[in-house]
């Protein structure tokens, strides 16, 4: 374990001295940030006080605020994850690859060291960025989370941050040079938003396309940071009413249904747990390859 700790230190350097590529792993996020705070804050919270009249202003930006962080934490755990293999790309690029082979390095070690640099730079980004948010809704909202839905939030990211790794490692090892790496991050930071159903709420899609966003891990993780992070604004903007918060919830993706199933929390983690084995083992196999 030595040697795969001081790969991991190696790995986490060499990711956060570059301070442009650790921007560029946080894009989809801020992008979705910047358009929430100048279009869809306002827009979003306009449309829920014409259908929520007796609720107060505070109350219905608090529930946006929930929904738009929840967006930005689930896409957070997979844009950084895939970020921190531009080190793996650039070692391949630059023929790195050589001097590990013939070094007294498994090629099982190496590998996880790669693999364990993605998780723990995901786990460290997604944490700032649920910090940053709890910061947010506590002054701007007075919206102060318990404990327990802040520990329940943690271990989705947790688990998120490790599924999503292992799926960022598969998909890179397909990936040769710095351009295609550049050119994958841009797509999967542009496209995630729509995935995870964070720039526009779910219910508003057409049913194919919703079902398709319910059906996929982005949108089920994303649906789960929801459900922990918007419940109390829920209650609050629908007084308790459960035909409201019904469709509350299937408007904007605070739960999940293909076709007329529900999707139930236990699946998604399961899903999660089932990525994160086998994408493993796959991008093992095609990594160790690579090497030879």
């Amino acid at each position: 374990m030595s040697v795969v700790g001081a790969l991991l230190r190696r790995n986490l350097r060499i990711y956060f001295r570059d301070r442009l590529g650790v921007f560029f792993s946080l894009l989809g996020a801020l992008v979705l940030f910047v358009l929430y705070m100048l279009f869809l804050r306002s827009l979003q919270t306009s449309s829920l006080e014409s259908s929520f009249p007796n609720a107060t202003t505070g109350t219905v930006s608090a529930f946006v605020d929930t929904w738009m962080f929840a967006g930005i934490i689930g896409i957070t755990t997979i844009t950084t994850g895939l970020g921190a293999f531009t080190i793996f790309v650039d070692d391949a690029a630059t023929a790195r690859f050589r001097d590990f082979v013939v070094s007294p390095i498994r090629r099982s070690q190496l590998v996880l060291g790669y693999l364990l640099s993605s998780v723990v730079v995901a786990l460290i980004m997604s944490m700032l960025i649920f910090a940053l948010s709890l910061l947010y809704m506590f002054f701007v909202d007075g919206l102060v989370l318990t404990v327990a839905r802040i520990a329940a939030i943690v271990g989705i990211v947790a688990l998120s941050c490790t599924a999503f790794a292992a799926l960022s490692a598969f998909a890179v090892s397909f990936v040769r040079t710095p351009g295609a790496f550049a050119a994958l991050s841009t797509i999967v930071g542009t496209t995630l938003g729509f995935l995870a159903g964070a720039y526009v709420p779910i219910g508003l899609f057409p049913e194919g396309v919703r079902n398709l966003i319910n059906a996929m891990p982005f949108g089920q993780t994303a649906t789960l940071i929801r459900q922990q992070l918007s419940e109390p604004t829920v209650e609050a903007l629908t007084h308790g009413q459960p035909e409201a918060a019904t469709h509350l919830n299937e408007l904007f993706g605070i739960t999940a249904s293909v076709g007329d199933w529900q999707v139930p929390t236990g699946y998604v983690v399961a899903v999660l747990l089932a990525m994160a084995v086998l994408f493993t083992a796959l991008a093992t196999l095609r990594i160790r390859r690579r090497l030879r």
